[in-house]
């Protein structure tokens, strides 16, 4: 196939420039060390995470926050760069915020899908020269179709619903088809469990991913360091107090590990 119909010409030929040999052109996989999950609840949808940021084999610091609350109703989920993915966040979390002053009303949630989607357009070129790839979970309440929804992104910015749940991240691949399985042949899809086993799930999900995956963090009961959930209903979002998640570890999870 000539360069003239290859998909890197084609960027290309739309402005895109590509200084440095990408990781993906040297056959390389696109690092995204951490594990980012969200699914639907009863009330709502559940966001979680794992905490761990890693430097190739080095494990940089233990209490990332990769669960960002970007408004009332709205969570983004990192996995990738985490100085690009703060700023991606950071951007969102201020058009948000000027649009509801401006208009004196909330963006719709279309338009909050568009402007993350726009944001990992602009980012091409650093995320296919491999220093800047970001590939996000959002989800959030929409108040005009009164659901929760779960969408899932690549690094050229193309969004993609998840119906009942999304992963991201390195130990994704393990979890994901725990998720099929639960809520496929489970006792009750995820959609009808309710809070507190709907928290279980999550940990126990982000402890299998921690057990196959180096990149990802598991729960570190001496230093009290567990997960970040949050939870997005009709009323906002809300974090999860280590103080509720310790006791629910320590009954649920951790003895059958």
């Amino acid at each position: 196939m000539g360069m003239q119909s290859d998909f890197y010409q084609l960027l290309k030929e739309q402005g895109h420039v590509f200084g440095v040999p990408s990781q993906a052109a040297r056959g390389q996989e696109l690092t995204t060390a951490t594990t980012i999950l969200a699914f639907k609840y009863l009330d709502g949808v559940l966001v979680a995470g794992d905490r761990r940021a890693t430097a190739g084999n080095m494990v940089m610091y233990d209490r990332t926050d990769k669960v960002l609350e970007i408004d009332r109703h709205s969570v983004m989920a990192i996995a990738g760069v985490p100085a690009t993915a703060y700023e991606m966040a950071r951007i969102l979390e201020h058009s948000f915020k000027y649009f509801r002053r401006t208009q004196l009303q909330e963006l719709s949630f279309e338009g909050k899908l568009r402007a993350l989607s726009k944001l990992l357009k602009d980012n091409v070129p650093a995320a296919l020269a491999g220093t800047g790839a970001v590939v996000p979970i959002f989800a959030g309440y929409d108040l005009e179709q009164e659901s929760a929804k779960i969408y899932f992104y690549d690094i050229l910015g193309a969004e993609f619903e998840g119906a009942d749940y999304a992963v991201s991240g390195s130990g994704s691949p393990t979890i994901r088809g725990i998720l099929h399985y639960v809520n496929t042949w489970g006792e009750q899809p995820l959609s009808a469990m309710p809070e507190e086993q709907a928290t279980v799930q999550a940990l126990r999900l982000l402890t299998s991913a921690a057990e196959f995956d180096s990149a990802t963090g598991g729960v570190n009961r001496e230093a009290g360091l567990y997960p970040v959930i949050k939870f997005i209903t009709a009323s906002g979002v809300r974090t999860m107090p280590d103080a509720q998640l310790k006791p629910l570890f320590e009954t649920k999870v951790s003895r059958h590990v």
